[in-house]
């Protein structure tokens, strides 16, 4: 059966404009998501690859001594801190009940040292998640860098009741401060940094004895 031009034409366009539909669907390229559930979600995901990435940075940075080289490393380290900024920022626009991007937010703003904003942030991710372990010890670690030993301690002792695996990390965090304040006491009185020191010193023997009955409890005979 003969067709007409423009019935041929007609069908020409239909094909044409359906390519970029084939392609989307043949799994060249994905199509971007208009739920904003799916959007909060890839904006997270690409703020913890960019936090990732300077994990990897601050690894190499521990082998580097060269002044020169340093600088350039730590400049990308805060590259990929502040990428991941911008997207749990754009993670929480989407989804302003997404406690994670909070928390994770608030670690980023910390390490690029914005400690008050990161507290704000850890705060709310609180106040969404109460229980989240994660934003109570990396406030606490915020907190330390303020110099709140008060509050930092309290985190500790809510951690050590609650999650010991992050009890731990935030313990190591804590005898790190003491050997920085040692060295700099940035106005802390030592008096203030030998009673601190102490408390962790206390605390540790005592987490120390704490993993090792639940260890000898765990024992079959």
């Amino acid at each position: 059966m003969k067709r007409s031009i423009g019935s041929v034409v007609a069908l020409l366009v239909v094909g044409l404009t359906s390519i970029p539909g084939m392609l989307w669907s043949a799994g060249g390229a994905s199509v971007p998501s208009t739920n904003p559930a799916d959007q909060a979600a890839d904006a997270y995901s690409r703020g913890l690859g960019h936090r990732d990435k300077a994990w990897k940075l601050e690894e190499q940075l521990e082998s580097v001594s060269d002044p020169a080289k340093r600088r350039k490393l730590e400049a990308k380290v805060d590259k990929e801190y502040q990428k991941a900024i911008r997207a749990f920022r754009s993670a929480i626009e989407v989804n302003s009940t997404m406690y994670q991007a909070h928390s994770s937010l608030g670690y980023a703003l910390r390490k690029t040292g914005g400690y008050e904003a990161s507290l704000a942030a850890y705060n709310q991710a609180l106040q969404l998640e109460p229980g989240y372990a994660e934003a109570i010890e990396y406030r606490a670690e915020a907190f330390l860098g303020l110099n709140r030993i008060e509050d930092a301690k309290e985190a500790y002792l809510q951690l050590f009741r609650s999650d010991q695996e992050r009890a731990e990390v935030l313990l190591a965090a804590m005898q790190r401060w003491v050997a920085e304040r040692d060295f700099a006491p940035q106005g802390l009185s030592g008096s203030v940094i030998d009673e601190f020191s102490a408390w962790v010193e206390e605390r540790s023997a005592i987490a120390g004895h704490t993993a090792s009955r639940e260890h000898s409890s765990d024992r079959t005979w």
